[in-house]
């Protein structure tokens, strides 16, 4: 079955300010309100992908009802008053700046929902990296179910190392038509995007993401000893944003004959393709700070929970090395930070594979006997530090990820623990601009 889909996507009417419009995921900042306050100031009045989409700043806040109802009363809105203009089907190629050496280049297409699984045991062609949290789902379900237009800043990997996908599109940008170009707010960069129309290009396209999961090609490449489920995409970003439209599309579909379903819009989901090879992609590992704990009572809680899993814990003060964390077979080594100082944590003899496993797992438990604590993943350094030196607060810093282990891992050992790692900081995360239907039309 093929995973991707010819889009007719959206986009504001022309001379609407675009600075405006484009904001960064609703998932970004989540513990930084003043983040969110400084982009309402930005946006004012202006029409915006703000509102149509809910921050997570502000789940489980008052008026959350009413913010859910707002978000699908403007989408109407900006549908009836043409402020969202339908274009020819097509993908949309993306180049984002950040203000680095290289930027990054994505594809804007559609993937089939039915091609996507989020569930632990997953061999679906589309799978998460990471492990998806299903409680999370329903607060962002109460979005998506009954609105009629989604907007995407979901990341889909693909694993392209002879760059045969994406790369000659981006050699030819000049000969297709360039539908948008804007800085974006609050350190975003800059962002610009070419209209793929569908015919030839975009049938080059899908042919060649197909042949990444043809069976002989993905032996060969992954040097597999074993038959493996099959791999073609791999979810980068937005993985709980993906999983919730899965989850509202098998919702619908349980009402639709046949022939509904096969051509129904919300059977297909917005997402940019990013080949992990681009030379923008950097695997950032996500940070964790726990809020509400004290520092010698969380640190006597683990060197008992360790032990009793057969490892053995020290604390250190901190050293000031350049890496805050550490990963080898022998052991794991955290960096923690709070109002009373740095130290350094190692585990030796883990059980768990990987060292965000070997944090998670311990703060899992810790936090199902501190009710009063909660945890938070943070994507930048600079936050955690900001944080978790906070009377009260504690920040941990994660070692660094390969990027050229994510499919293989996948692949050989399933999905990772959950927010393992993010592609690039915070202010690099995608910026909501392309929408589409996600609801038939009466014509």
């Amino acid at each position: 079955m093929n995973c991707l889909h010819v889009p007719r996507m959206m986009m504001p009417l022309e001379g609407t300010d675009l600075y405006k419009w484009s904001v960064i995921a609703c998932d970004q900042y989540t513990s930084q309100p003043e983040y969110w306050k400084e982009t309402e100031h930005n946006v004012g009045d202006a029409p915006s992908t703000l509102r149509l989409t809910l921050p997570e700043v502000y789940l489980g806040e008052d008026g959350e009802a009413k913010r859910v109802e707002d978000i699908h009363r403007t989408m109407e809105q900006y549908l009836q008053e043409g402020i969202l203009q339908e274009l020819p089907a097509g993908f949309m190629l993306v180049r984002r700046n950040f203000g680095k050496q290289c930027s990054r280049w994505g594809l804007v297409a559609e993937i089939d929902l039915e091609t996507y699984d989020y569930k632990k045991d997953a061999y679906s062609l589309i799978r998460p990296t990471e492990m998806t949290v299903e409680e999370r789902i329903p607060p962002r379900l109460r979005v998506r179910q009954t609105a009629s237009v989604e907007l995407p800043h979901i990341m889909l990997m693909i694993d392209d190392p002879e760059r045969a996908i994406i790369e000659p599109l981006v050699d030819r940008r000049d000969e297709f038509r360039r539908i948008y170009g804007t800085d974006l707010m609050q350190e975003g960069g800059y962002v610009e995007g070419w209209l793929i129309p569908e015919g030839k290009d975009t049938e080059f396209v899908i042919r060649q993401a197909e042949r990444l999961a043809d069976p002989a090609v993905f032996r060969k490449k992954y040097d597999l000893d074993r038959e493996y489920p099959l791999l073609n995409f791999a979810v980068g970003d937005g993985n709980h944003s993906m999983a919730t439209a899965k989850a509202a599309w098998e919702n619908i579909k349980a009402g639709l004959s046949e022939e509904q379903r096969s051509n129904h819009p919300a059977r297909y989901c917005l997402c940019e393709i990013v080949n992990v090879h681009d030379e923008s992609i950097e695997v950032e590992p996500i940070h964790r700070v726990v809020f509400q704990a004290d520092t010698d009572e969380l640190l006597a809680e683990a060197k008992t929970y360790y032990e009793k899993a057969g490892c053995r814990m020290s604390v250190e003060e901190y050293s000031g090395k350049d890496s805050r964390g550490a990963e080898t077979e022998e052991a794991h080594c955290f960096t923690l930070c709070s109002a009373g100082g740095w130290k350094t944590i190692k585990v030796i003899n883990p059980k768990w594979g990987i060292a965000v496993a070997t944090l998670q797992s311990f703060l899992d438990d810790y936090l199902t006997h501190h009710e009063q604590s909660r945890i938070d993943y943070i994507h930048g350094s600079d936050v955690v530090e900001s944080l978790g030196t906070k009377e009260g607060n504690l920040g941990f810093f994660l070692p660094e990820i390969r990027k050229e282990d994510l499919f293989i891992g996948v692949i050989k050992d399933g999905v990772l623990p959950r927010k393992t790692f993010s592609i690039g900081e915070a202010n690099e995360k995608r910026y909501y601009m392309e929408c589409k239907r996600i609801r038939p039309t009466d014509n």
